[in-house]
């Protein structure tokens, strides 16, 4: 194939996006969204807020909400639907504990086999009422809000989802709402929060807000999702020749373990016009092809790169030695199992890889062989063949790409561009 070359950006981040539709919903006046993610999982989110009475417009990627307090939500009048994404549905689980009526979280198919009693354990005992399927394990999840504690957490889980939801809910009690971490995972949330006006506190992997804040609503320019400029780090290091920039990147450090991974594996990794945007950091990433090494990927680095795991995986097949991935059995409650998808996807391409209950260990320096991959309705998975189809051997087929709407719907559409220059 021809060497990949130009000049790219990628869409808003997802995380960003999310949060910035939910705390503009909560705050007093009008926030307008630059570089909106419009994907199906955010999209979702909008629609949850706008059935709480919130007015939000979305027009591509721009999207405005019009606030009026968190004490002007009111009770939806049906079951609300969060679709595919895991962040809406345990997002909005906080929002909804903290207010002072009944609502019911639903979600596709996949949704509802992911864990959620990880969510309604720390919010049901700040005082909200919480049941779900299986014994509180699983969605749909009916909640009645209100009447809550103020208190301080310890979650056995480094989730970004879990300490949000639990952060929103403190908005709505008295005193101080805390989170402690075993790790630290992406702090979107706490920086968008004292962004609108929150008062929050960071000591170490202790995170805490201050509850009933005046939140006022901001303009917020949404960076480059880290997690979609990856897929064209990642072809651009294993690609002979390649040479491809992408501009506006959020590098938050809580999201940019891949980065440190590929680096420490001897890519060819730059940031040009380092920057801060509305409380995030931002760059201009460039990136050219690279001679990659093995290397072990486990510890407090996971949930900084846990999104990330299915297209290194494409680069640990390119490496020269063994990658060894641990610690990282939450990629089994994603969209899909991804530890058993990207060992399924790799090893029908050719690569030398074993699954482990915690991770998984590539064997480097096979030739990757055209074949059909199968994408289990995950958009990640989508994005990581077509990854590894650029280096292969013969023609790639994947099937079911339709997923991909939810956080990159022009994925395809960018990598042709970058084949062509």
């Amino acid at each position: 194939m021809r060497a990949l070359r130009g000049t790219v950006s990628v869409p808003g981040d997802k995380s960003i996006s999310h949060r910035a539709i939910i705390i503009g919903a909560l705050a007093r006046g009008e926030t307008e969204i630059i570089n909106f993610l419009p994907g199906d999982d955010c999209l979702s989110t909008a629609r949850a807020a706008r059935a709480l009475g919130v007015e939000v417009h979305v027009d591509g990627d721009r999207a405005v909400v019009i606030g009026r307090g968190m004490d002007a939500l009111r009770e939806p009048e049906d079951v609300l639907d969060a679709g595919n994404s895991g962040t809406t549905m345990r997002l909005m689980a906080g929002v909804l504990a903290g207010s002072p009526f009944f609502s019911v979280l639903t979600g596709d198919k996949s949704l509802r086999r992911r864990p959620m009693g990880r969510v309604i354990e720390p919010l049901c005992t700040m005082g909200a009422q919480i049941t779900g399927r299986c014994g509180n394990a699983y969605a749909p999840l009916a909640i009645k809000g209100g009447g809550l504690r103020g208190k301080e957490y310890v979650s056995p889980v480094a989730s970004a989802q879990v300490k949000s939801a639990v952060l929103l809910a403190g908005l709505f009690a008295e005193g101080w709402t805390a989170v402690v971490e075993p790790a630290q995972s992406r702090d979107h949330t706490e920086r968008m929060l004292r962004y609108f006006g929150a008062r929050v506190e960071v000591d170490g992997r202790r995170i805490a807000v201050l509850g009933r804040p005046e939140l006022r609503g901001k303009k917020i320019t949404v960076p480059g999702d880290i997690s979609s400029a990856v897929f064209f780090i990642v072809a651009g290091v294993t690609v002979p020749d390649a040479d491809i920039t992408i501009n506006n990147v959020g590098i938050n450090p809580t999201r940019t373990g891949a980065l440190e991974v590929l680096q420490r594996m001897g890519a060819d990794i730059t940031y040009v016009n380092t920057r801060e945007v509305n409380g995030e950091p931002v760059a201009d990433i460039r990136v050219r092809s690279s001679e990659l090494t093995g290397t072990e990927i486990g510890g407090d680095i996971i949930p900084r790169l846990i999104d990330e795991l299915p297209v290194l995986a494409v680069a640990a097949a390119h490496a020269r030695g063994t990658t060894v991935v641990r610690d990282a059995r939450e990629l089994r409650y994603k969209e899909t199992d991804r530890i058993a998808a990207v060992v399924d996807m790799l090893c029908k391409m050719g690569a030398r890889v074993e699954e482990r209950a915690d991770g998984f260990v590539v064997h480097g320096g096979q030739r990757l062989q055209g074949t059909t991959c199968d994408s289990r309705g995950d958009h990640r998975m989508v994005m990581a063949a077509a990854v590894a189809g650029l280096t292969a051997k013969g023609e790639t087929i994947i099937e079911g790409t339709d997923c991909i709407k939810v956080s990159y719907p022009g994925f395809f559409r960018t990598l042709y561009y970058l084949c062509v220059q």
